[in-house]
């Protein structure tokens, strides 16, 4: 018989990963933290940083935060919001579209 030890992983059985020091919800958000420092190396983006902070609020009351896994920085100062989504739950649909009508000045991309 064979032991599962549910710790090593989240409650969509995602496995946690580790790239440079740092802990990622999953293999597929490492891979991309990898990607993006060879985007960085190649000169495609002037940097990144994880788990990126957007406070969501409307009208004056704050709803929730929301921690998108990238937010991405362009040479020519744009920036992108990149999240590594591997199974969507309704409470996640909410929080991204709520994110792209709030922060209308950052473009969204989404990596399945």
């Amino acid at each position: 018989m064979r032991t599962i030890n549910f710790s090593r992983y989240n409650k969509y059985k995602a496995k946690k990963s580790t790239y440079k020091g740092r802990s990622y919800h999953s293999g597929l958000e490492r891979a991309y933290a990898e990607k993006l420092d060879w985007l960085k190396k190649a000169g495609e983006i002037k940097s990144w940083t994880p788990q990126f902070k957007l406070s969501l609020d409307l009208n004056g009351v704050h709803i929730a935060n929301y921690f998108m896994d990238f937010a991405v920085y362009f040479k020519d100062g744009r920036i992108e919001m990149h999240e590594v989504k591997g199974y969507e739950t309704e409470v996640w649909k909410m929080k991204w579209k709520l994110a792209k009508a709030i922060y209308q000045e950052y473009n969204f991309v989404l990596i399945k």
